[in-house]
């Protein structure tokens, strides 16, 4: 079947459930929604979970990730699709299979560890997805933990560190390389962009909120979607910046849980909230 033309851009999410709303799928879906774009999902594996912590997961077959792809990608043809958890080296290598020949842009997100310190990601899938999905993206986006692990080191504890870090990323076959500096210290937060063009910084003011709860499943749907409206990388990687700023700021005003809650995805949306 050929897909038709979509009226609105699609963007596909590879990614788990989190029953608690805050991350995964659903807040992918949400920021999909938020900033204009027609969201499809692949779920990977079920996690129960809320704001206080991950109780317990369950992996989707690689089967019946295979399948959700195919469904999705022979009908609505995403314009691009964002990778969260995808929970072990069976899923990894199921999804890498999918999308082999798809020109479409892949934002991968190293998922590994929940906000609560849950880990989502075994050790002996690390290799798999720094040898099997990272050469196949158009952009890598580590936080400083991530970004460690993958190239097994300290993390970065500079900005020079973190541009260094970025290189040996994309020496791994990333087309560019987002690190995220919210593990960082000080009361600015920068994000170092690499490409073949060399190195943009994205800063911001800390904002006083323990609710960050899906930051980065957020700011790496936000890129896609905005890819997906067609923005270059830069000018995307820009427009999720700001977005995921305003989500951040927004998040005290939202009150969900009793531990680390969400941002707010539908900060612009909801003018009395």
């Amino acid at each position: 079947m050929t897909p038709r033309l979509n009226r609105v851009p699609v963007a596909l999410t590879i990614a788990g459930s989190d029953s608690g709303g805050g991350a995964g799928i659903q807040a992918d879906l949400k920021t999909f929604s938020a900033l204009g774009v027609y969201g499809a999902s692949v779920i990977t594996a079920l996690t129960a979970q809320n704001t206080r912590g991950v109780h317990r997961v369950e992996a989707a077959s690689p089967d019946i990730i295979t399948a959700q792809i195919d469904a999705v990608t022979t009908d609505l043809a995403p314009a691009a699709i964002k990778l969260g958890m995808l929970g072990d080296s069976a899923a990894i290598c199921a999804v890498a299979a999918a999308l082999t020949g798809s020109s479409v842009p892949v934002i991968l997100d190293p998922v590994m560890v929940a906000k609560s310190g849950d880990a989502l990601l075994p050790d002996e899938a690390v290799e798999t997805l720094r040898t099997v999905l990272l050469p196949r993206c158009a952009l890598l986006t580590p936080n400083l933990p991530e970004a460690a692990r993958l190239l097994d080191c300290p993390p970065a504890s500079d900005e020079a560190e973190m541009a260094r870090q970025a290189e040996a990323l994309r020496a791994l076959g990333a087309a560019a390389v987002l690190m995220k500096g919210g593990h960082a210290e000080g009361p600015t937060c920068t994000d170092l962009l690499l490409t073949d063009s060399g190195m943009l910084r994205f800063s911001a003011r800390r904002q006083a909120t323990r609710n960050t709860h899906g930051t980065g499943c957020t700011l790496s749907a936000a890129i896609a979607a905005a890819l997906a409206h067609g923005q270059g990388l830069a000018q995307a990687v820009g427009i999720a910046h700001r977005y995921l700023q305003g989500a951040i700021a927004g998040a005290d005003a939202l009150r969900v849980g009793g531990g680390i809650g969400p941002v707010h995805h539908f900060h612009a949306v909801w003018a009395d909230v």
